[in-house]
């Protein structure tokens, strides 16, 4: 059975820092320390956005919107993804998701982690 599991999520002040985790189990994700993995986002009203990358040897890439405060990181051994965000601002306030970047990782989502930011 596969399961994408998202976690760390809450409600912080504008500048606050929350740290997410992903663990994925299951089916493709066996495969999990292979793949390039991200985190995705989706605000109410709005599609879901990529926000994070990283390969299955650690380079990371980021959105604009993000860069220089998110930090994606990976512990294979663990099947597990994590997104550090520091200097939350309002604009980030959304639904969290993890996910691998292949076609058929998008028929397996997550109930995805809520993060609001507001003072």
């Amino acid at each position: 059975q596969v399961q994408l599991v998202e976690s760390g999520g809450g409600m912080v002040q504008p500048g606050g820092s929350l740290r997410l985790s992903c663990t994925a189990s299951g089916g493709i994700f066996r495969l999990f320390s292979n793949y390039v993995m991200g985190w995705y986002r989706q605000a109410p009203g709005k599609q879901r956005e990529l926000v994070a990358t990283i390969t299955s040897g650690g380079t990371a890439n980021y959105a604009d919107s993000v860069k220089g405060r998110f930090a994606i990181s990976r512990d294979n051994g663990k099947n597990t993804l994590f997104l550090q965000m520091n200097n939350l601002k309002p604009e980030d306030t959304a639904v969290y998701y993890c996910n691998a970047l292949r076609p058929e990782a998008a028929n397996y989502w997550g109930q995805g982690t809520q993060v609001t930011v507001s003072s």
